[in-house]
């Protein structure tokens, strides 16, 4: 196998430290494993005295396998693992752990909700709230923050502590250690007992990471113990490619490591053997906006390949219609469906793709786990109103206990669980208990009018009325402000849900489209782990990283979607840059990033990172060539000047 001078710099690379720049597509796996296999067959390394660090289960398996078949078979001792799989195998010694001692992701879940209950929380969103929670502990464990100065994005600094705390001490109580703990424990066992870190020095003589931009603080101490004094650190990566910033990843760790390691070398990996030239200049010319980066010029081993083309739609439906007819048009060229990726955002994006690749019966498999909008707590809200509008009981000013409960103070009218009495509740006899109070029970006909109103409405209208006249944004509102959400989170849901209503003039047919939809996201759950399906991938910017697609489509490259309306510091939108960026540079042959000009009723603007892809110098529109308008489609082939 032939390779070029930087790729042959870090192969051959014999002693101290290393740091391999690796762009996209530039064979960072070829490299490490052709390293590891000179470090053994030319240097005469003992293969037991080498560890290659991955972020993934599933990479640290392919670099293994691939190492083996470098190696013709041969099992070397060469230790492959992820940083949970290498430390957790280092606390076992120390501790005598077992697998029964790491925590399933329901028992922390679990643990969380009954602090939330303890605390007597009012939140409607518990399974998002209890995730992000544990995100939150996560990233303090792994940046090593003094919780004392956390602030939490979810709660008050108060009840963050309380069910950090409290988490702490029901996972010491039950014997658990979660992924974060082993690492800290990790740290703790080599600064208090030189003797243990001396031996794993002595075992781990040569390390090589994978991925390097991923590290967070805490994996970085450890790895800097572990290679000390030799210092034989051989670490690979791309700074411009870090993306998880809220799991405590930063490219300053990878930007400060010669700083760290002065006598490091450093060497780019900057041929890209996967995109066209079309597409990587403009990934090059998008990722350069970023400061905090290390500078780098990468070029492409192939050929110009189709212009990159950058389309903006009238709205969401003509957006999904145009890659459900292009899809087609791939397939008749002979791709092949699973050739194809769609990537966006956020996984609140993709339900109209969805429902549109239902309704043309083109197969499709999501990596990530979608939520049913249908069953969030605020469809099941809306909903609930509409229900007792159109149930029998209504004529009878009555209504079922559980839908009352589930709605009479959404939006506040303050009426109190002790004036609702039995499973059927009356509204003349909640009237009655509000006698003297002539503002409370004027409140209780004012819904039992707006009931009979929302009973004669469609869908959509329905749904309008409830968040406008009945006033339920304003109860958004307030519990945004409770759980420090920005309102346009909740908003931008009940508009998804408003948007899904249109589509149908009866409530019957909505809650059949439902149903249909709940059942397809349950196939999509059962096919999420099998492989050679032939299916387009739908995936959101964080998990398409390290995959690769001949036909990539990036949709609703707007304002507020990316960069995300949550990115508000400088740091923030580099990291939405970088994200934007493995989403382009993800294809292979044609890329297609897509916006839309109006969504939900409201006119939207395109991202700035077409604008800075398309203008690197913030010129005018000169080199930008319109093309027909056709069915609501502006579509624009941007060619490389």
């Amino acid at each position: 196998m032939a390779f070029h001078e930087a790729q042959l710099q870090a192969i051959h690379h014999r002693q101290g430290p290393m740091m391999v720049l690796a762009g996209p597509g530039s064979g960072k796996t070829t490299v490490i494993t052709h390293r590891v296999k000179y470090l053994v067959e030319q240097c005469n390394v003992e293969p037991g005295s080498i560890l290659v660090i991955t972020f993934t289960k599933a990479a640290a398996q392919e670099m293994r396998q691939r190492f083996e078949k470098l190696t013709e078979g041969r099992r070397l001792p060469v230790s492959f693992g992820t940083f949970h799989a290498v430390f957790f195998a280092i606390l076992k010694r120390a501790y005598r752990y077992d697998a029964s001692n790491i925590a399933r992701e329901e028992q922390r879940t679990q643990i969380i909700r009954e602090l939330v209950d303890k605390l007597q929380m009012d939140v409607e969103d518990e399974a998002e709230f209890t995730a992000q929670i544990l995100s939150e502990i996560s990233l303090v464990k792994g940046e090593m923050m003094n919780l004392d100065y956390y602030y939490s994005k979810n709660c008050s600094e108060e009840l963050f502590k309380k069910l950090y705390q409290g988490y702490e001490k029901a996972m010491v109580d039950k014997g658990l250690l979660d992924f974060d703990d082993m690492l800290v424990l990790c740290y703790e066992l080599f600064t208090q007992r030189k003797d243990i870190l001396a031996a794993w020095q002595n075992k781990y003589q040569y390390i090589l990471i994978d991925e390097f931009q991923d590290i967070n603080r805490v994996q970085y101490e450890i790895v800097r113990m572990l290679a000390a004094p030799r210092n034989n650190l051989f670490i690979v990566g791309d700074d411009d490619q870090s993306i998880y910033r809220f799991r405590g990843a930063k490219p300053e760790i990878m930007l400060g490591f010669e700083k760290d390691y002065p006598q490091a070398k450093r060497t780019l990996l900057g041929i890209n053997y996967r995109s066209t030239s079309n597409i990587v200049d403009y990934t090059g010319r998008l990722i350069r906006h970023n400061k905090t980066r290390f500078e780098k010029e990468i070029r492409a081993a192939r050929g110009a390949g189709r212009p990159v083309t950058t389309s903006g739609f009238a709205d969401a439906q003509t957006e999904t219609k145009m890659i459900v007819k292009e899809i087609q048009d791939y397939v008749q060229m002979g791709y092949q469906l699973s050739d194809i990726a769609v990537l966006y955002r956020t996984n609140l994006e993709p339900r109209l793709l969805m429902e549109r690749l239902m309704e043309y019966n083109i197969p499709f498999q999501m990596r990530d786990a979608l939520p049913n909008i249908y069953e969030h707590w605020i469809t099941q809200d809306l909903l609930t109103y509409i229900r007792m509008a159109s149930d029998p009981l209504a004529e009878k000013h009555q209504a079922k206990r559980a839908d009352v409960l589930r709605i009479i103070n959404r939006p506040k009218r303050y009426i109190s669980r002790e004036a609702l009495d039995g499973q059927i509740i009356s509204w003349d006899s909640v009237k009655s208990w509000y006698r003297a109070k002539d503002w409370m029970v004027e409140r209780i006909e004012d819904l039992e009018y707006d009931l009979k109103i929302l009973k004669k409405l469609a869908p959509v209208a329905a749904v309008n009325y409830i968040r406008k006249a009945i006033g339920y944004d304003e109860y958004l509102k307030d519990y945004a402000e409770y759980r420090r959400m920005k309102p346009e989170e909740l908003f931008d849901l009940a508009d998804q849900i408003q948007e899904s209503a249109s589509g149908y003039k009866t409530m019957e047919a909505w809650l059949l489209h439902m149903e249909e939809y709940g059942e397809q996201l349950k196939q999509q759950a059962q096919n999420r782990g099998e492989r050679d399906l032939d299916c387009v991938a739908l995936m959101t910017m964080h998990s398409s990283k390290g995959l690769e697609f001949p036909v990539v489509y990036i949709m609703d490259a707007n304002e507020r979607v990316t960069p995300h309306h949550k990115a508000v510091l400088e740091a923030d939108l580099e990291e939405e840059r970088r994200m934007f960026y493995v989403a382009m540079t993800r294809a292979k042959d044609r890329l297609h990033v897509y916006y839309t000009k109006e969504r939900y009723g409201k006119p939207q603007e395109r991202s700035r990172f077409i604008d800075e892809y398309l203008y690197p110098d913030g010129a005018p529109p000169g080199e930008f060539r319109p093309g027909p308008q056709q069915n609501g489609v502006m579509r624009n082939y941007v060619t490389v000047q």
